[in-house]
């Protein structure tokens, strides 16, 4: 969707941010950020451009357009995108940045999930719905989100900042919230909810599978009905322990493939933690339940 910068030869990860384009206590925040990064966390470094000759989207007015095409979206106020998409160094001072409208996003993309959550999921509980909200409108999940759009073109910085520079994708999930408040000011919260439908949607199902109901054997049979036509097995593997206190060891199978198994005291129990360890394989995370050795 989205245009693609030239590659610079250096690797930004080795640099460090010039901390005399910002104020200190901003320039200390991102020096911190970028050197604690890692890609466990969602805030690797990424490269932003300013002005040049040889960038396709790099002064402000092509950036303001080139995040109304991402967007689907023509502002009637374009200041309003301007305000959204500039970084503190980038802003007249910090009134003019898009940390205010930051602040409203966050609210903004919170109840418009949360909306989003309880209708559709009408048999999950409070708590289900909290835990599946907050790994939806996680830094880690709208960054992810912003850079698939794009948006890490769109950011207005101060000229020279970020040549040869890194920015933590922290800075993207700020511009992303930022962008939401700026569409509900000018278009209203249906354009923020029909948007957020088709940008997050992926984002809420894998939070769904992985972050949802007790049920886990539920969610794995909706998990693997949709996405790989196939309905979960379960099969004893191994019991252990006396008459009075058997434990079972059950794995779960979709199709041909096994997933690591679990035990329980009880193969209603056991095969309730297979299946979440299988959701868990299913999602390259780590296993939630052992399966060498029986619970003591």
């Amino acid at each position: 969707m989205s245009a693609q910068s030239p590659k610079s030869s250096r690797d930004p990860s080795r640099e460090s941010l010039s901390s005399s384009a910002m104020p200190s206590n901003e320039a200390d925040s991102i020096d911190m950020e970028t050197s604690s990064s890692n890609p466990e966390d969602g805030l690797q470094a990424i490269r932003l451009v300013d002005a040049s000759d040889d960038e396709p989207y790099a002064d402000a007015v092509a950036k303001i357009q080139r995040c109304q095409e991402i967007l689907g979206y023509e502002f009637q106020d374009l200041d309003l995108l301007r305000s959204a998409l500039t970084h503190a160094s980038g802003a007249s001072h910090r009134l003019a940045s898009n940390e205010r409208l930051e602040f409203l996003g966050d609210s903004v993309l919170g109840l418009t999930v949360c909306e989003w959550l309880f209708n559709e999921y009408p048999e999950y509980s409070e708590g289900d719905l909290t835990k599946i909200k907050s790994a939806v409108v996680s830094r880690r999940s709208c960054g992810k989100v912003a850079c698939k759009l794009g948006l890490d073109q769109c950011l207005i910085v101060g000229r020279g900042v970020t040549r040869n520079r890194s920015y933590p994708k922290s800075l993207v999930s700020d511009v992303f919230e930022a962008v939401i408040a700026a569409l509900y000011i000018d278009g209203g919260p249906e354009i923020v909810r029909d948007r957020l439908k088709q940008w997050l949607a992926e984002e809420v199902n894998l939070a769904v599978d992985t972050q949802g109901s007790g049920n886990h054997k539920s969610v794995l049979q909706q998990f693997a009905q949709r996405e790989l036509s196939a309905t979960p097995v379960y099969k004893l593997i191994r019991e252990t322990g006396p008459d009075h206190r058997k434990m079972f060891l059950m794995g779960a199978m979709v199709d041909d493939r096994r997933f690591a198994p679990a035990w329980g005291n009880n193969k209603k129990d056991a095969e309730q933690r297979a299946a979440a360890n299988a959701l868990a394989e299913l999602h390259n995370a780590k296993v939630p339940y052992d399966s060498e050795q029986p619970p003591s």
